[in-house]
């Protein structure tokens, strides 16, 4: 008889969230995580995570983004710790761009609230701002940052609370299915349960090899640079930033702590093999590429930087996320290649794979997000 009613591989942001929501719904259920409780070596860590409504990679994303708002405020509210901070989003680039197009077609798909900004307009408002020549901005008033780790820790006690068992320290060696139920083999331990919810970040290609996606993990290095100007500080109006330029998308987030600025390219990214061994060490050529960013577009940041690190993006092979049930059997349900813009969506992406968990289904509208779908390139 299996020992839990669920078990869920990865407790970073998705299932961390994933855990909480089966918790809550009276399972048994249990968690399991080689590092602990939000850690820093995959993908949910570094400080702040953007969240933002008018999505530029795909309207279908919108109705997913909205109830996610919801969802961070409930758990703000249940665990009494603030998690996200409106401060509005910047964002800079080409019209015949992808990132101002996608963002205008969300907004009028979905009726969101947006302002358009020529460059004059941009310095006139934010000082500390500067729209390379031929580019405008738009801005989104209810965008803003969660604090990542918090909301990782969040969604953990919130489980814990509910009855979950979590155990890290465990790594995962592998899965098998059996008629009986499924099997998890640790470097500890072996567990059975009914379901099965793979949340593993950037080990989803090891876990999920008979998926045949073609999974790429990229390393995603974070600056945090010093700085010499008040108006970069978010109680001063600041907003959080994404530039989309001809060299490159860079994003940034206002002064949270004093003195300092997180600034990191979003584009790009040298590809690893082996997650578990990245390379954290500060690179030169990372950071002169946003330095560059720096100089052209915040004079006021400093070229000073006062901490590093890294994390990785698992990219599925059209950037947009697999959330469904594994096709070789429905006990087992999985969200992978989020594709380094998923973690504000972890309460929604939770509840889904609970739904789907549970149920074999949901009425969230995650279609796009299937496992079928056309653009992932399956092999074999």
């Amino acid at each position: 008889m299996p020992a839990y009613d669920a078990i869920v591989l990865g407790t970073g942001g998705i299932g961390s969230a994933a855990l909480a929501t089966l918790a809550r719904r009276g399972l048994r259920v249990l968690g399991l995580d080689r590092f602990p409780p939000g850690h820093d070596r995959g993908s949910s860590h570094g400080q702040t995570r953007m969240i933002r409504q008018a999505y530029f990679e795909h309207p279908d994303y919108v109705p997913l983004v909205l109830r996610a708002y919801r969802q961070w405020a409930e758990l703000e509210q249940r665990r009494g710790t603030r998690l996200f901070w409106e401060t509005g989003l910047l964002e800079v680039g080409p019209d015949d761009g992808v990132v101002l197009p996608g963002v205008i077609e969300s907004t009028q798909q979905h009726k969101l609230e947006i302002e358009q900004l020529n460059g004059a307009e941009i310095t006139r408002r934010w000082p500390g701002f500067r729209a390379p020549e031929g580019m405008s901005g738009l801005f989104e008033p209810r965008a803003g940052y969660l604090r990542v780790e918090q909301c990782v820790l969040a969604h953990l006690d919130d489980a814990q609370a509910a009855g979950a068992a979590l155990r890290t320290g465990e790594t995962v060696t592998g899965w098998s299915a059996a008629t009986g139920g499924l099997t998890v083999q640790t470097d500890r331990d072996r567990y059975t349960a009914r379901r099965l919810v793979i949340t593993a970040g950037p080990w989803a290609g090891k876990l999920l090899s008979d998926l045949n996606v073609p999974f790429v993990v990229r390393r995603k290095p974070q600056f945090w640079f010093a700085t010499e100007s008040a108006a970069y500080r978010a109680e001063n109006g600041c907003p959080a930033f994404l530039y989309e330029l001809a060299g490159g998308v860079f994003y940034g987030f206002p002064e949270i702590d004093a003195g300092r600025m997180k600034i990191a390219e979003h584009s790009g990214g040298q590809v690893i093999d082996d997650p578990t061994n990245v390379d954290r060490r500060q690179d030169a050529q990372d950071q002169d590429r946003v330095e560059a960013f720096i100089v052209a577009c915040l004079p006021g940041v400093s070229r000073r930087v006062v901490d590093h690190s890294v994390c990785m993006y698992t990219m599925s092979p059209d950037a947009h996320f697999i959330v469904d049930r594994h096709p070789a059997d429905n006990r087992v349900v999985v969200a992978a290649g989020l594709s380094g813009h998923g973690f504000k969506f972890a309460p929604v992406l939770g509840e889904a794979l609970a739904d789907l968990a549970i149920d074999g289904r949901t009425s969230l509208p995650i279609g796009f997000l299937n496992c079928r779908r056309e653009g992932l390139g399956l092999q074999g």
